[in-house]
């Protein structure tokens, strides 16, 4: 009997070993978002570094609001509203920016980028990523006429002294590497390097990250839980059987 104990014991003990090295639950997927980020040096200017303002992370805080940007002679807006939320349950995460009254002027003589509001969202479930982007009242005067609603990674080119200098795309959309999909409303990259150029580096308005999406349960509640019941049960029997075979065997000599 004593034996019958132990074999008993060390087989739960086997099973406990096993469902310990599962883990207790599967990370959800991260999102985030911010309403502008500006990265540029302008010829025989500082450079200027602003942002990424009014962040938001699934990790907290979930929400960010600013009253406005003012980065004199690049870019000005009214409110800034953000957010980054995921669902424990189901493990969709979703993410969204939106900047009111926008006017960025990073582009001097050649043009500026006005709008009413300029929104970024993207959405992970378990079926995949997904994002767009919304521009209110957009107004590029001489820079062209782009949609509302334009498509993923919309670009329009600005041209000066017959070479480009700057780049603007709408609604770009990036799928990065570890699974994520990045939106960005507006980004405005300064080419630099040629003759004309109005300097270098970035303007983003209106970004939103999100994905992959979490596991829609926990690994340790629910489904889980009984798995390792079953492992446990199916350790532990065939130790015990073993056990009582070889005292009956015994006992018969």
């Amino acid at each position: 009997m004593r034996r019958a104990r132990l074999g008993l014991a060390a087989a739960m003990a086997a099973g406990v070993v096993l469902l310990g090295a599962v883990p207790a639950s599967a990370a959800p997927g991260d999102g985030s978002a911010y309403g502008a980020d500006v990265d540029v040096t302008l010829l025989g200017k500082p450079a200027v570094h602003v942002g990424p303002l009014a962040q938001a992370s699934t990790e907290g805080p979930t929400s960010g609001t600013l009253v406005g940007i003012d980065v004199p002679g690049i870019a000005h807006s009214g409110t800034v509203q953000t957010t980054a939320v995921r669902d424990e349950t189901t493990g969709a995460v979703d993410s969204k920016a939106t900047v009111e009254n926008l006017s960025v002027g990073v582009l001097g003589a050649l043009g500026t980028i006005k709008a009413d509001a300029v929104t970024a969202e993207c959405h992970a479930t378990q079926d995949g990523n997904a994002g767009a982007a919304t521009l209110a009242g957009l107004n590029l005067g001489p820079l062209g006429n782009v949609s509302a609603t334009p498509a993923a990674n919309t670009v329009v080119n600005v041209g000066a002294l017959g070479a480009n200098v700057a780049k603007i795309t709408f609604n770009e959309q990036i799928a990065n590497p570890d699974g994520s999909l990045t939106v960005n409303a507006i980004h405005v990259r300064l080419l630099g390097g040629v003759l004309g150029s109005l300097g270098s580096g970035d303007v983003i308005v209106s970004s939103a990250t999100c994905g992959p999406a979490g596991l829609p349960v926990p690994l340790a509640s629910g489904a889980g839980m009984w798995i390792g019941l079953c492992l446990l049960a199916a350790l532990g029997l065939p130790a015990g059987v073993w056990f009582n075979r070889r005292r009956a065997t015994a006992q018969a000599v």
